[in-house]
């Protein structure tokens, strides 16, 4: 029996035990169709064009577990993951809702937030219109096994016209695992209108352990809303992190995906944003940053399928140790999305010989009155630059520390002020220092290359 075979037989087994007495029939039929297409499909391999520099090989021969008992956790235990403003806070742990961790208190009129099951369960009319409508679960197996295990994660729907003044934070939290586990986390995010709000999706690791988080976000901003979405991932070094975010643009809609890849031994970013509506702008911006042999693979897919839009994607890595970065950046342009503005820009640091990045800018289109570009460099710390500040008595470290922070402060720049953006400054700046403090003298002595462009 061939490894793919028996991982599809041992998730049927995980599927078949699954609870849904409490579920609406639409919510079984959505289960039940997806795992039949990951059952088609399988977990895919490198010879799968958006899979070819990312080996999954290790999820594949693992058996996962469902989580069981829900762990005995207090506030103290996540007072390390506390956000420093206030803020709306749903956290959930082992990918269930733990209502006595968050914080929601008294909603702004017109902000409805809360866990996707509690919503599934009273039958909610905007979970059964928007749930699964946008996530590709033909094309991407493990959007599809997310769907078939849907168990819990948040809910939020921002009516038209409202301004949510804080961040809403969904802090989801992987406990020890004494087995291999998987969590399956599912978010709909519906912003109507002319609102406006924050996002910050994070997911951490209290403890260690083999644990498998195979996330989904659907994100749909109606016409004129402008929303910024943060995605945060820094769990150990041996978690599986998949995450996947499809935005819906209406008409007019302003979205800002920001992405902070600071952890886990092997993180697959996927960020899927369809401009459907005329006049639409989405900001895909993002920096990773890996050490030792983790392997961050950021894809994103690019959909223009309406005139007037402009999307502009800005992606930077820093890498050392044994690290390898992926950036696969695809643009679409359809048929009819003429004066499509679209921009595409991934920068590296390779701060080892070890280290490694692939990246493929890619453009397809199909319109004949757009502006397309893309581009990559990759490059290691200027000598030059680290000679002069070292002349001026900054030492080795703070001098590294301080190059490698105005690198990613690129990513900063693009956010928009306030808690969230300060929020990843103050978590950028702590992993840049302990980087920093890694780098070695026989990696700092290498000879400056200049910047290769490759795109």
């Amino acid at each position: 029996m061939s490894t793919a075979i028996a991982n599809v037989e041992h998730y049927l087994e995980a599927f078949t035990r699954l609870p849904r007495t409490a579920e609406p029939d639409w919510l079984k039929q959505l289960r039940e169709d997806a795992f039949a297409r990951f059952c088609q499909t399988g977990l895919p391999t490198t010879h799968d064009e958006d899979w070819r520099f990312t080996n999954v090989s290790a999820i594949a021969k693992t058996e996962f577990e469902l989580p069981v008992d829900p762990p005995q956790l207090s506030a103290a235990d996540l007072s390390a993951w506390k956000f420093p403003a206030s803020a709306i806070e749903l956290i959930f742990v082992d990918g269930q809702f733990a209502a006595e961790f968050s914080t929601i208190g008294s909603l702004p009129p017109g902000v409805q937030v809360s866990s996707l099951k509690e919503q599934n369960t009273k039958h909610s009319n905007a979970a059964k219109e928007q749930l699964g409508r946008y996530l590709n679960v033909e094309r991407d197996a493990f959007a599809a096994l997310n769907t078939a295990f849907i168990s819990d994660g948040a809910f939020v729907h921002v009516s038209r016209g409202v301004v949510v003044e804080v961040p809403i934070r969904l802090l989801f939290v992987s406990t020890q695992a004494a087995a291999p586990r998987m969590v399956h986390p599912r978010n709909l995010l519906v912003f109507d209108q002319e609102s406006q709000a924050t996002v910050i999706e994070e997911y951490v690791s209290l403890g260690g352990g083999t644990v498998l988080s195979n996330s989904a976000t659907e994100l749909v901003a109606g016409a004129n809303a402008t929303v910024s979405h943060y995605m945060i991932e820094r769990e150990k070094v041996d978690a599986f992190n998949i995450s996947t975010l499809r935005i819906q643009h209406e008409r007019s809609a302003n979205v800002a995906s920001h992405s902070l890849l600071l952890g886990g031994g092997l993180v697959r970013n996927n960020v899927h944003p369809v401009l459907a509506g005329e006049g639409g702008e989405c900001l895909i911006n993002g920096l990773f940053v890996g050490e030792g042999r983790q392997h961050l693979d950021n894809y994103m897919h690019v959909e223009h399928a309406s005139p007037h839009c402009s999307s502009r994607q800005f992606y930077n890595g820093i890498l050392d140790g044994h690290a390898h970065g992926v950036f696969h950046g695809r643009i679409v342009v359809h048929k009819d999305a003429q004066k499509t503005d679209a921009k595409q820009t991934n920068r590296n640091l390779l701060l080892s010989d070890d280290a490694q990045i692939d990246t493929k800018p890619q453009l397809e289109i199909y319109a004949d009155d757009v502006k397309c570009t893309h581009g990559a460099t990759i490059g290691q710390i200027d000598e030059n630059a680290l000679f002069y500040l070292r002349s001026r008595g900054i030492d080795e470290i703070s001098a590294r520390r301080l190059l490698l922070m105005a690198f990613a402060s690129e990513c900063l720049e693009r956010m928009a002020a306030g808690p969230a953006r300060e929020y990843s400054e103050r978590l950028i700046h702590e992993h840049l220092l302990k980087i920093a403090d890694h780098v070695t003298t026989a990696s700092a002595s290498v000879q400056n290359r200049s910047w290769e462009e490759v795109g």
